[in-house]
């Protein structure tokens, strides 16, 4: 392209101009009428392409819809130990402890019940509300155990996974 000064359609501003098509066919034109052919050149190359393309025809990917059923619950499609933990969920138990364990009164009639999955478990008792340090003890299974500091009972039951 060859860049030229001139006065372009007779009038007295000097435009920057340019030279267009080069070679024997030289078209001089203002740059804000050099941009609009560009683009309507761009737009019709763009068409052709798009007209004379074959074989490239996309067709919109299948959409795969409900069964005829509608989606499976979580309890329907659960196998193995989620499906028992599930069960044991709807049957009011507790397999993973989370929920807040009874009250009990710590005496012989009403002992804290300690569940385990051993025969024996070391329990921690805070004898008073402002003790800052508890005291340890192991609890066996069988008859409720006293605390030896304060005198709390503590009864071990045995515990299943439900796994």
């Amino acid at each position: 392209m060859r860049e030229s000064h001139h006065n372009c359609l007779g009038d007295t501003q000097d435009r920057k101009c340019r030279s267009f098509l080069g070679g024997s066919q030289c078209l001089r034109l203002p740059v804000c009428d050099l941009h609009s052919v560009m683009a309507s050149r761009l737009l019709f190359r763009s068409a052709v392409r798009a007209l004379t393309r074959t074989g490239t025809v996309r067709a919109a990917a299948p959409v795969r819809s409900m069964a005829a059923g509608g989606i499976a619950s979580d309890a329907e499609q659960a196998t193995g130990l989620e499906k028992e933990i599930m069960t044991a969920q709807a049957h009011g138990i507790d397999p993973y402890s989370v929920l807040k364990p009874p009250t009990y009164a710590g005496t012989k009639e009403d002992p804290h019940i300690v569940p385990s999955i051993t025969n024996k478990r070391i329990v921690g008792c805070i004898c008073e509300e402002e003790n800052t340090c508890a005291v340890w003890f192991w609890l066996h299974e069988g008859e409720a155990q006293r605390c030896p500091s304060c005198g709390s009972h503590y009864k071990l039951v045995s515990h299943h996974l439900s796994h």
